[in-house]
């Protein structure tokens, strides 16, 4: 059997297709978009006093809105004590004071994975350049591999994930699970798959959904899917400006919600929300086939000691108390807000 056929859609998913082919020419992916993922909006690193904050983190690019006005609004002794640093903007950040901490400028880590590498490479200096420059990571996905020092993942939101399409586009808006599997196993052809930079969070979770591996993309087993980047620029999640009539891409429901009220940055563009197994993506509705937690990555060693226990840890931690900021930002209160039982 051919892989790369339409035979097995539905009439109406293939009749869409055909008329799509002869209505409009598709824009190639990668033409002209080199210069709307360059420009990548503004950085939002902390601000305000202090400079430099006892808790400083990284990483996840779909959760860094969130943090960011959390820790803006969280205080001990009238202190703000979070610094989250987005995982875009200049190619370096300091998060510490030089006079005191030196080595703490370290180049800027752009998703979860990034985030824990780095909060792991700076728990791991023992002393030396970079001890010390970071005491937590954003992280929008669950990766349990061995680590040492242990790390623990403490789930404060939780988001949904779902397909986002061009507004125009002859793909439906509703598919099944089923058929976002077959979409990313190339065994359609007219649709093309696309998936944000290496290290995403969301990318992780959605291979995860899908059931492929990064290894598997990265040595072209599966090569219809756009792997991260287009025309040498990195794909960053939840920008909807890189849809094409004939492309999808997993978004964060969180990100678009806070990206149409205009809390954050609006990087949609054409993009339009579609539904999985027929339920409409919406975050408070705890049907979504994809929904997942969201966490900040602490030292294990840390769990039991101020501030990490006051910030992160318990239901009744600073963050934990945040749920207007949470939902402000398209993210629902998680009922294992500051859970610890998950940890490397």
């Amino acid at each position: 059997m051919n892989v790369h056929t339409t035979e097995r859609w539905p009439e109406a998913l293939r009749r869409d297709l055909r008329a799509t082919k002869r209505a409009r020419v598709i824009m190639a992916l990668g033409v002209s978009l080199v210069a709307i993922l360059a420009a990548a909006p503004a950085s939002a690193d902390p601000s305000g006093a202090p400079q430099y904050r006892q808790l400083a983190g990284v990483g996840s690019d779909t959760t860094e809105g969130v943090m960011n006005a959390i820790a803006n609004n969280v205080t001990i002794g009238g202190t703000k004590v979070l610094g989250s640093y987005d995982a875009n903007g200049s190619a370096q950040v300091t998060t510490k004071d030089p006079a005191t901490t030196p080595g703490c400028t370290i180049n800027r880590p752009n998703g979860s994975g990034a985030g824990r590498t780095a909060l792991l490479t700076s728990l791991q200096a023992n002393g030396g350049a970079g001890n010390g420059c970071l005491q937590y990571a954003r992280s929008s996905s669950l990766t349990l591999t061995a680590s040492t020092p242990s790390i623990t993942y403490v789930p404060f939101a939780v988001d949904a994930v779902t397909f986002a399409i061009t507004g125009d586009s002859a793909i439906p808006r509703n598919l099944t699970l089923d058929e976002l599997k077959s979409i990313y196993k190339c065994e359609i052809g007219g649709i093309t798959p696309v998936l944000p930079q290496a290290g995403s969070g969301t990318r992780s979770f959605w291979l995860g959904i899908i059931g492929i591996t990064d290894a598997q993309v990265n040595s072209g087993v599966y090569p219809c899917i756009v792997n991260g980047t287009l025309s040498g620029q990195p794909i960053q999640e939840h920008d909807g400006r890189v849809l094409t009539g004939s492309s999808l891409v997993p978004f964060s429901i969180a990100q678009y919600v806070a990206q149409a009220s205009g809390t954050l940055t609006d990087i949609r563009g054409r993009a339009v929300l579609g539904v999985i197994n027929g339920i409409t993506p919406l975050t408070m509705n705890t049907s979504v086939p994809l929904t997942r937690n969201v966490y900040n990555v602490i030292p294990t060693s840390q769990i039991g000691n101020a501030p990490y226990s006051t910030v992160f840890v318990g239901s009744g931690s600073l963050i934990c108390q945040q749920s207007a900021i949470i939902q402000q930002y398209g993210f629902a209160p998680n009922p294992n807000c500051g859970d610890t039982s998950a940890h490397s």
